[in-house]
């Protein structure tokens, strides 16, 4: 298939991992942020080509995982709520809350609908006029736009029933927090090339410029990725810090200004509570003011008490990627994709998930 299999190619593979062999003169430490790349990783055994001295550690990339256990709890007291259906991806449905999630609350009678589009929730506003359906805004600048799109359209035809309860994250920020870390040393960044495509190589520029750590946006076939740690290695090697692109076929550095369009007219920088990482400023979104009828926040009464991570659960080290998940003592023991104790082991683009997955 054009513009697959070539970027599938062992013989290319090859040829890059001895490339990257050549290249690398010290050990370094190389962080993908993406819980896409994660699973892409393990997916083609990329770590098995690679030289000894290059450490790859999985990052804060996977938004279900980094959604906090007090907004799980929002999701869950948003679904006792009578009159209420709650919208939503499918990743988000099993991530344990303090004491439920909202497969139990589905189970015990909650109005809760797995949907694939922000316009699907749209649709199903339409379709149950007495009832009011919220939205979880769940992701990162790659969904945040379509959400604003639908909250939008809301406006303009004039469905009332209809909001949607913020919870998106914005990458770049987290980036700053986890170098700000004097406990977390990362070399460099394989940055993903989805979110990207929305915000730009210019997004990276005050993490690449502040903190002297090259950037490389890489696409999610092995190829992308072995392209991507060569291009790393290479600027490491000759002490350059900079933002360059592997992924050309879909990232540039100014992203794409309708999209952006879209979610800064109906969100705003906020602060906001990362799972691992506490609260970063500047690094969620808000809505706007204009579109305040559409805050789920305003429109109900989402107070809920303060959390705990569960018991023995270590994800929020792995989303700092301080230990990697066979170090929690409950991996694969007590917390499998089966039966998940941490939000890492339950989304496909969880580091935990992939750990297990492939651990053979």
């Amino acid at each position: 298939m054009k513009y697959i299999d070539e970027y599938r190619d062992g013989a290319v593979a090859q040829v890059l991992a001895a490339r990257i062999e050549r290249t690398v003169e010290r050990p370094m430490r190389l962080m993908e942020i993406c819980g896409t790349h994660t699973m892409a990783i393990f997916r083609h055994g990329l770590r098995s080509l690679l030289p000894e001295a290059i450490e790859l550690v999985s990052g804060p990339g996977c938004p279900v995982c980094v959604t906090a256990t007090e907004d799980i709890d929002r999701c869950i007291r948003l679904a006792r709520t009578p009159g209420v259906i709650v919208a939503t991806f499918g990743d988000l449905v099993r991530v344990p809350g303090s004491r439920s999630s909202l497969r139990l609350e589905q189970a015990s009678g909650a109005d809760v609908r797995m949907v694939y589009s922000t316009m699907d929730a749209l649709e199903t506003a339409k379709e149950n006029g007495r009832s009011e359906v919220v939205f979880l805004g769940i992701g990162f600048e790659t969904t945040a736009p379509t959400v604003a799109a639908a909250m939008i359209e809301a406006d303009r035809q004039g469905i009332g029933n209809f909001s949607v309860l913020a919870l998106h994250k914005l990458l770049p920020p987290a980036m700053e927090a986890l170098l700000a870390d004097p406990d977390n040393h990362v070399d460099g960044f394989i940055c993903p090339g989805h979110v990207t495509t929305i915000i730009g190589t210019s997004a990276y520029r005050d993490v690449v410029e502040h903190h002297h750590r090259p950037c490389v946006v890489t696409g999610f076939e092995p190829v992308d990725i072995l392209e991507g740690i060569l291009l790393l290695a290479e600027q490491i090697a000759a002490g350059r810090a900079e933002v360059e692109i592997q992924y050309r076929r879909g990232a540039s550095a100014d992203g794409n200004p309708g999209a952006l369009r879209f979610m800064w007219e109906v969100f705003e920088p906020a602060d906001a509570l990362w799972r691992g990482l506490g609260s970063i400023p500047g690094s969620g979104l808000k809505v706007r003011e204009a579109y305040a009828a559409r805050d789920a926040r305003l429109r109900f009464d989402l107070v809920v008490p303060p959390a705990a991570e569960p018991a023995g659960c270590r994800c929020a080290e792995v989303l700092r990627g301080r230990i990697r998940p066979p170090e929690c003592p409950l991996f694969g023991r007590r917390c499998t994709p089966q039966d998940p104790v941490g939000p890492c082991m339950v989304s496909g683009e969880g580091t935990c998930a992939a750990y297990y997955r492939y651990r053979g």
